[in-house]
C-alpha cells in the first residue's frame, strides 16, 4: 500500500478505513484475523479504484 499510498496514509488507512469487501473490517483487522493477504491486497485495490495492473 505505501507504493501508492505513501507511509504515512498506507498506515492511517490500513487501521482507520472501513472495507466492505472485508466484512466491515479495516486491513489490519482483517489480517489480525487471518484473512489472506491476497484476499485483503485485492479489496484494497477495489476500495482505492486502483489500476489491474496493481493486483
Amino acid at each position: 500500500m505505501e507504493d501508492h499510498l505513501g507511509a504515512t496514509y498506507a498506515t492511517s488507512f490500513a487501521h482507520d478505513h472501513v472495507i466492505t469487501e472485508l466484512d466491515g473490517l479495516t486491513v489490519d483487522q482483517a489480517l489480525e484475523a487471518g484473512v489472506e493477504t491476497k484476499v485483503v491486497w485485492r479489496a484494497v485495490v477495489s476500495a482505492l479504484n486502483l489500476p489491474a495492473s496493481a493486483r
